[in-house]
């Protein structure tokens, strides 16, 4: 039975990113999707040049019209934030949607490779402690846990200093978080805290040694839909994992990977 997912990300013209990578993935998994664009990007940010366009005031307008009509969430799902107002805004959306029974997976979108994202600020760091404060489910990139606990970002971690990192994010206030594209010991893995069965985890994984934008909002969104479809989170999370690393061995010599994924050739995987 599908469940009604509220997702809160951005909207890019031109690559498989955000929603446009989000939507397919759940869509096809059977849930009921609702779109909040947070703002339109003309294209991927890897492309070094792109425009912007913030719909704050949209969002707010668009939110009371569902209201109006009476529309309920199950979970709400949050990608990129641009502004101290955008923050502020879904940050009570999903405290509000906590309150009412949500289930609130926050994706901390702010860069990669030790490094944040073209057009990302430190304000954003600020705005995204603030959204990890308010999860259920936290799903950070290495490079983005380290920005949020402030911690140094390494080459290779200590299974104990992957367990801390994880703890920083749990004492903002995030209940489960998984770390992506971690390297502890000499191994890639995503290492993680399910709050659902008290338990911490540690998968490795073999990394391709080929960038794609995108594979981070298809991971979240193949998890985030496990979850809501009852697997425990190690599971969903080995589920998504496996999904994202198909499609990429089935594309990788694909001529631009800046677009992204061409996903629905390959959603199949998520069978």
């Amino acid at each position: 039975m599908g469940k009604h997912i509220l997702l809160v990300h951005d909207m890019t013209g031109y690559g498989k990113v955000a929603l446009a990578a989000i939507m397919p993935v759940l869509s096809h998994m059977g849930h009921h999707l609702y779109t909040l664009p947070t703002a339109i990007v003309s294209n991927t940010l890897d492309y070094g040049q792109f425009e912007i366009h913030e719909m704050t005031d949209y969002m707010r307008r668009t939110l009371q019209v569902w209201k109006n009509l009476g529309f309920r969430f199950e979970a709400v799902s949050t990608g990129m934030i641009f502004s101290d107002e955008q923050a502020e805004l879904v940050s009570g959306l999903c405290r509000d949607s906590a309150a009412e029974g949500c289930m609130v997976f926050v994706d901390p979108v702010m860069g990669d490779e030790g490094k944040l994202y073209n057009g990302v600020t430190e304000a954003t760091v600020g705005h995204m402690r603030e959204m990890v404060s308010v999860a259920d489910y936290t799903m950070p990139n290495y490079t983005e846990a380290a920005y949020l606990a402030g911690a140094p970002i390494r080459d290779d971690l200590t299974r104990q200093e992957a367990d801390e990192l994880v703890d920083a994010l749990r004492t903002l206030g995030a209940k489960s978080v998984l770390i992506t594209s971690a390297k502890v010991e000499g191994a890639y893995c995503v290492v993680g805290y399910d709050h659902q069965a008290g338990e911490r985890f540690l998968l490795p994984f073999e990394m391709v040694p080929v960038f794609f934008s995108g594979t981070g909002d298809i991971f979240n969104a193949v998890m985030t839909g496990r979850v809501l479809d009852g697997d425990p989170l190690p599971q969903a999370v080995q589920r998504a994992m496996d999904a994202v690393r198909e499609m990429i061995l089935r594309h990788k010599d694909n001529e631009d990977h800046y677009v992204g994924v061409p996903l629905e050739n390959c959603l199949d995987v998520l069978e």
